[in-house]
């Protein structure tokens, strides 16, 4: 059976990286439709060797007829167009902030509480989490099944790619203008110059001085793994990197767990790729996460501030599983369980 599909956002970097999901994955397409804003209109892009021409969002009288929708357009359209595909009786799979922390909404990570997506029902729409959360909590589930996790620390190093196609151009022109000795171009989409530079400034600063993006990270993993109670203090930092994020987690478990059975249960985790052998300096790297759809765990270790407690780092492309393929998971999803 196929379904007929919406893109929303197709034209955006993650867009286009749904077309590439959908086709890799063999996802059931029986009708391809793509929507961005009217600038992009009459834009061919290409699914399965055929052009698929996009379509203004806001021209459109009626979304009847699509099954599935895929967002990435920002929380504003999202807002405004979510509700109207799901009227016209699609369900909405939406990447933006917008309905993550709506409590008639799901917020879904696969790997960690694919049970979840069975209560699309109450709004028709399942919300994608943040992609710095996605990674954190895909390499934390087994640790929390098996030990139990009372707190978090973790300090994100993100590139730049999750601030959009202009930040990727800027930092390009500042690494271009630095190497040539010009004048580098003043930031425009990044908080502060991003060349050479790490900028501890992703979002807005909210509440107790710390940025949306760090209170993401808290208040959805506390959804995501129904536990109110878990605590996270997170520090979000922008670096010149142009795809993959990276994490330093350290984290005070209820139980002890030694470094080897983390290992052990990390290896056998869905969606999860071990590489942990720092005598021979292999431990995950952004450079080789970039493409690919895993999150890489490493440098797995007690730490020496928790006790009982656990310290490693998680690499995994933000456009992709931070992104793209955890909403097209999602989308597998409710194929399975709901649809």
């Amino acid at each position: 059976m196929g379904y007929r599909v919406a893109i929303v956002g197709a034209t955006g970097e993650v867009g286009r990286t749904f077309l590439k999901v959908l086709e890799e994955r063999n996802f059931p397409v029986d009708e391809l439709v793509l929507f961005a804003s009217e600038r992009s209109e009459g834009q061919k892009l290409v699914f399965k060797g055929n052009e698929y021409e996009v379509r203004t969002l806001s021209k459109q009288p009626s979304f009847k007829g699509i099954d599935i929708a895929l967002f990435s357009a920002g929380g504003s359209i999202s807002k405004e167009f979510a509700p109207r595909f799901a009227s016209d009786g699609a369900v909405v799979v939406d990447n933006s902030s917008a309905w993550r922390m709506d409590p008639d909404v799901p917020l879904v990570v696969p790997e960690v509480n694919p049970e979840d997506v069975k209560d699309f029902q109450k709004k028709r729409i399942v919300a994608n989490p943040n992609c710095s959360t996605i990674q954190m909590v895909v390499a934390l589930k087994p640790i929390y099944d098996y030990a139990g996790i009372e707190r978090v620390v973790v300090a994100t190093y993100q590139s730049v790619s999750g601030a959009g196609a202009k930040a990727i151009k800027e930092l390009q022109d500042q690494t271009k203008a630095w190497c040539n000795g010009d004048p580098i171009p003043e930031a425009k989409h990044i908080a502060k110059r991003i060349a050479f530079n790490c900028v501890p400034h992703i979002d807005v600063f909210m509440d107790m001085d710390y940025t949306r993006e760090e209170l993401k990270m808290l208040n959805e993993t506390r959804k995501i793994m129904h536990d109110s109670n878990i605590k996270v203090s997170a520090t979000a930092v922008r670096v010149p990197v142009f795809y993959s994020h990276s994490e330093a987690l350290h984290m005070e478990t209820k139980k002890d767990i030694s470094p080897e059975k983390a290992r052990e249960l990390l290896s056998k985790a869905p969606g999860v790729v071990v590489v942990d052998e720092p005598a021979k300096a292999e431990y995950p790297l952004a450079v080789d996460a970039q493409g690919k759809d895993e999150v890489f765990v490493g440098r797995i270790r007690k730490d020496m501030a928790f006790e009982p407690g656990l310290a490693m780092w998680v690499v995994a492309d933000n456009i992709r599983k931070g992104a793209a393929t955890n909403t097209v998971q999602i989308a597998e999803l409710l194929i399975k369980e709901a649809l």
